[in-house]
């Protein structure tokens, strides 16, 4: 008979099968989730010990009937899948929906034949502290949920939702915003020097020029022309002349968070792209789980590392070094690295397509130069004294500093921006010329809004969510529209964010507070090792929210966001109102419910103004192009004159006509055309029949 073995995904029980043909085991996916808790009902019976009420999904019946059959077909029933919590959660699930009486468990770091073979040489038994802290998550944030949303359906719009996590990285955000507007620019001015190695010095030669800046803080302009006036006439002395080997030590192999940071920050994907692709290269067997939060290497890829290296570059580049993640890590998990460090991002070009090339590449460039050397600059620091007859006994104080890189190190693998400034030779008490003295003026920049990278690393800083929660808790804020990216791909909360926050800071306060939060992934740790019971976790928490959730429905009156506007609606001829939405602000007919006539509206980030174009429509030649909304909240162009005028376009007008269907002979007859822009910087024609396009 064969061993039935189960795993999550295709795409990893192809990978398994290749190193376990044959006859003696059949590999089978699950599809993910087996059983969860209804989209219907809150399915959680909180007078019975909060027992969660699980059923399968539709489409999960034809896998799980495939699935028993398959089971009771086999000797033995192995479930391999994923090692975190809800990969633990997810064979639970299995063991209960095929009513698996002894499953065996195995778990492994990567996909590879040696992995494997271990694996299955010591299997173990489904860890039930694992599964009962991913039970308290789902069962937590269901509550949550599934209680605070309708309370916001009343209070403030239909539609809305809440979520433990999610609402706190929404209040980050928000927080940010805030520091933003109430942050004040200060005044401050620079003043720089260039120099040169004195004409007289003795064979001097002709020498580089290089810059020194005050070493003073000056506030005003005022003061800075007193100190050029000071200045005026003066000489330069070198006062002290300090050479040193610097260095610049390789980062660690990537966790979770920081593969997501440095994705978005590379190549500007989004931490569920990432995750996506990541998915996608561990179950193919490229690398290492990739939802981890360790710095743990194995030792047999230390090995292949220093060998790797020192065959690739020479022994001066190989350093094997341990790292040690910061508290609360699971260091029985791996960091991410590739499964082989041999398997060279070149040699896998052909195989993988571009976005995980990039990212495996990465990955590998990481993993490689965490276990070299640092590279080595040659510094030089250099203090120069300017006096002079006006200053008397004052004189002031220019600093310069210079570096060469001397030796690469981990940069030969890993690239990282440094930047290299070469100093003239210089000795203590020798005269230095002025060559020019420039004052700049400068203001204090206000916090720069949150990017991906810069919203994971605060929610992990603040100790918010774990590996496997980030990429789905940005997905979702952004999803709901209480935060949304700029151009800049930075986050600003929208007008629906900003209402949400303030009705739970204001009611919901340990909901969104950043300790509370934090306090209960710890105390989901320690279920996950066994110290606590999901119940009493649980327990401990729903009694007082329920109780200010009661409170707060008879206290808190629904908000009123209506607007008035001089706008008339084409249907009935009543005045229009803009309404606030779940995905934003739209025009709706005061004559409701008799009149349903409504309209969208994208206004300008931070205003009451609605994004209006100053391009004419090409098709009426009467209204302008507007952003607008669609009912599931993504962002189009279309006339304002809608419903008269039905031009519409998903890309960005800008304000030229289409060379080519301008010079077509029927253009006069009809649609006449005009150019789009997407984000990438492609411009084409708005009429798909006329193929236009340039780069």
């Amino acid at each position: 008979m064969t061993d039935l073995v189960i795993v999550e995904s295709p795409t990893k029980a192809k990978t398994i099968q290749k190193f376990l043909g044959g006859k003696k085991y059949k590999i089978l996916s699950s599809f993910g989730h087996v059983r969860d808790l209804p989209k219907s009902k809150l399915g959680v019976d909180v007078d019975k010990d909060f027992e969660p009420q699980y059923v399968i999904p539709t489409k999960a019946k034809k896998v799980i009937a495939e699935l028993k059959k398959a089971s009771k077909a086999a000797e033995n029933t192995i479930l391999a899948t994923d090692q975190d919590r809800e990969g633990e959660s997810i064979s639970w699930h299995l063991m209960e929906a095929l009513k698996l009486e002894n499953p065996q468990r195995i778990v492994f770091h990567e996909i590879t034949k040696t992995a494997i073979d271990e694996a299955l040489a010591h299997p173990g038994k489904i860890d039930m502290n694992l599964v009962n802290a991913q039970q308290a998550r789902r069962v937590l944030d269901r509550l949550v949920g599934y209680k605070l949303s309708p309370f916001l359906w009343k209070k403030v719009s239909k539609g809305l939702s809440a979520g433990r996590v999610q609402s706190v990285a929404v209040k980050l955000v928000v927080e940010k915003e805030e520091e933003i507007k109430k942050f004040v620019a200060v005044e401050y001015w620079e003043v720089l020097a260039t120099l040169r190695k004195s004409a007289s010095a003795k064979g001097s030669g002709e020498t580089k020029e290089f810059t020194a800046q005050l070493k003073q803080e000056i506030k005003t302009k005022q003061e800075s022309d007193d100190i050029l006036k000071n200045l005026e006439g003066a000489e330069y002395v070198v006062t002290k002349v300090e050479k040193k080997e610097t260095k610049k030590n390789p980062l660690p192999p990537f966790t979770t968070s920081t593969l997501q940071q440095a994705s978005a920050n590379k190549f500007g994907y989004s931490a569920k792209m990432t995750m996506a692709l990541a998915q996608k290269l561990y179950e193919e067997g490229h690398i290492t789980y990739h939802r981890t939060d360790s710095l743990n290497l194995s030792q047999s890829s230390l090995d292949a590392a220093k060998k790797f290296i020192a065959e690739s570059f020479g022994e001066k580049y190989s350093n094997t070094k341990i790292y040690k993640a910061g508290k609360g890590a699971q260091e029985a998990h791996e960091a991410i690295r590739p499964t082989h460090a041999e398997h060279t991002p070149e040699s896998l070009k052909a195989e993988l397509d571009g976005p995980r090339w990039k990212v495996y590449n990465l990955i590998w460039q990481r993993f490689l130069a965490s276990q070299m050397m640092p590279a080595l600059f040659d510094s030089t620091a250099v203090d120069i004294n300017a006096s002079s007859s006006k200053l008397q006994a004052s004189s002031y104080t220019f600093g310069a500093n210079g570096q060469i890189l001397k030796f690469d190190g981990f940069l030969k693998v890993y690239p990282m921006k440094f930047s290299e400034t070469e100093m003239p030779e210089l000795i203590e008490k020798e005269n230095v010329d002025l060559v020019k003295i420039e004052p700049s003026q400068h203001f204090t920049e206000p916090p720069a809004r949150y990017n991906e990278a810069g919203l994971i690393k605060a929610l992990e800083k603040h100790g918010i969510g774990r590996p496997s929660t980030y990429a789905p808790t940005l997905s979702t804020v952004q999803a709901r529209n209480y935060i949304a990216k700029n151009e800049q791909k930075r986050f600003y909360p929208t007008e629906m964010g900003l209402i949400v926050n303030k009705v739970l800071v204001e009611n919901f306060p340990q909901i969104v507070d950043i300790d509370f939060t934090a306090k209960m992934e710890k105390e989901l740790d320690e279920i996950a090792e066994g110290k606590d019971t999901w119940r009493k976790t649980i327990k401990d928490f729903y009694g007082p929210f329920e109780k200010n959730l009661k409170e707060k429905y008879e206290e808190v009156k629904k908000a009123n966001t209506d607007i008035a506007t001089d706008k008339i609606c084409p249907k009935c001829q009543k005045p229009m109102i803009e309404k606030l939405g779940r995905f934003g602000r739209f025009y709706a007919c005061t004559g409701f419910p008799e009149c349903k006539h409504t309209e969208s509206l994208v206004k300008v980030e931070g205003s009451a103004k609605p994004i209006t174009l100053d391009i004419i429509c090409p098709k009426c030649n009467k209204g302008h192009m507007a952003a607008k909304r669609t009912k599931r909240g993504k962002i189009f162009y279309g006339c304002d004159q809608y419903p008269a005028c039905d031009m519409a376009t998903w890309e960005k007008p800008i304000n030229e006509f289409c060379p080519k269907c301008l010079s077509t002979p029927d253009v006069s007859k009809g649609h006449k055309s005009i150019l789009t822009q997407n984000f990438k910087g492609l411009i084409k024609c708005s009429n798909k029949e006329c193929g236009f396009k340039k780069e």
